[in-house]
């Protein structure tokens, strides 16, 4: 048996020692870049050979904060050393603080605390059925959509490329284009009980509904009595410059979904629903274990308290006109760039063609980024990026594509 290593502050492995223990240890289910990231600050982040990187991407949005925000940082320290768990069963002050303060910044709804994206999209699903007493059980979603890994997530999420090989999948879905309500209606029957989408689809590449299309949601669910369901993991939270993507909208859904960014970086996910439909949600018939703990409780809070006390949901509003203005201009000067779509900070910049090398150039000149559906980079920076910050990642990004579309003409 080999002998356990004792890690502290000045212990670690070096990058081709992780490589090896990740290659005989841990399931190669990512495509894992040969970085080990040992510190962050803000938007900026270390490896551990000590080189410096612009993140335009943290956490995978998780980070809207950038990385390790102080009042999260201390808020969590001070947590850990109190009172890390304590099951669901016995009451927590800190969760009940939460939940108000998310519930006054929404529609007033009560909340459910999970652990990811993907559980909070579960819990959703199960109140749609049990708010109907298990006699409607369908749900329409929206192709190019995602919602999560899990089974149930999974089958919501329209994209066939992730259900490969996991046959057979959740009954009860159905999926509509995006911002076509005609099919939306048509594809509503007696048994469907819920209608559930992205405002902005994230993951399936940065796409903003078609003006009046999620007004032309809430009205047919409420002439069809049905839930609204918002999956707002990717735009709650300030990422579009409100509290929650709805009220960018204008839009008022009967059920919200969060993670990613609700704790400032640590783990945590949420439910929000209307009172009236909550109370669906009995005792028995769903619970997690570590939902709502005290420290991704303390985190949340800190997460509020930093965003208002820094006045960041401005901030993101003045970074994201910036951005609309600099990309807008790079975009009109060189022809590999198709589109580009922002809302918040929420960017896709669409290219011509599929450019997954970019990513590893941004990357190896400094930057972080990312890109989907083959032909879309998408940024989600802080909302505390910096003017400096945020001009010289796009000028890295804009080296980068001239480069590609240079390429691109000499073909």
């Amino acid at each position: 048996m080999s002998k356990a290593v004792s890690i502290g502050p000045t212990n670690k492995f070096s990058t081709q020692e992780t490589i090896d223990l990740f290659e005989k240890y841990v399931v190669p289910n990512y495509r894992r870049e040969p970085v080990n990231f040992v510190r962050g600050h803000g938007s900026e982040i270390w490896d551990d050979e000590g080189t410096r990187y612009l993140d335009f991407f943290p956490g995978w949005g998780c980070n809207l904060l950038g990385h390790c925000p102080p009042k999260v940082v201390q808020a969590v320290q001070q947590q850990v050393a109190q009172l890390i768990h304590v099951p669901n069963n016995w009451l927590i002050d800190l969760q009940g603080y939460w939940a108000k303060l998310l519930s006054d910044r929404s529609f007033g709804g009560q909340a459910f605390f999970c652990n990811s994206g993907a559980e909070a999209n579960e819990a959703a699903i199960k109140l749609a059925r049990l708010h109907h007493q298990g006699k409607r059980y369908k749900i329409i979603t929206f192709l190019g959509g995602f919602h999560g890994r899990t089974l149930g997530a999974l089958t919501a999420t329209a994209q066939p490329q992730y259900h490969e090989n996991l046959g057979p999948l959740v009954a009860g879905f159905r999926y509509a284009p995006l911002n076509d309500l005609q099919t939306t209606e048509e594809l509503i029957d007696d048994e469907t009980s819920a209608i559930m989408v992205e405002p902005i689809q994230g993951e399936g590449g940065v796409h903003l509904p078609k003006e009046g299309f999620l007004q032309g949601l809430r009205e047919l669910a409420n002439r069809h009595d049905l839930l609204l369901i918002f999956d707002e993991v990717q735009t709650g939270c300030g990422r579009l410059g409100e509290w929650f993507g709805y009220q960018h909208f204008g839009v008022e859904p009967d059920v919200i979904t969060l993670a990613k960014s609700l704790c400032g970086g640590i783990v945590g996910g949420a439910m929000l629903a209307k009172s009236e439909i909550a109370k669906s949600l009995i005792p028995g018939m769903h619970a997690t274990t570590f939902g709502g703990n005290p420290v991704a409780a303390a985190a949340g809070i800190a997460t509020i308290q930093t965003i208002e006390e820094e006045n960041l949901l401005a901030r993101g509003r003045q970074i994201s006109q910036r951005l609309e203005q600099k990309l807008t201009d790079l975009a009109s000067r060189l022809p590999i760039i198709e589109e580009v779509r922002i809302a918040g900070l929420m960017v896709g910049i669409q290219l011509a063609t599929s450019q997954h090398t970019l990513v590893a150039q941004c990357q190896q000149a400094g930057l972080l980024i990312n890109c989907t559906q083959g032909n879309i980079l998408r940024l989600l920076p802080a909302l505390n990026l910096t003017d400096e910050q945020c001009d010289e990642g796009l000028n890295i990004l804009e080296q980068v594509l001239i480069k590609a579309q240079e390429a691109t003409t000499s073909v």
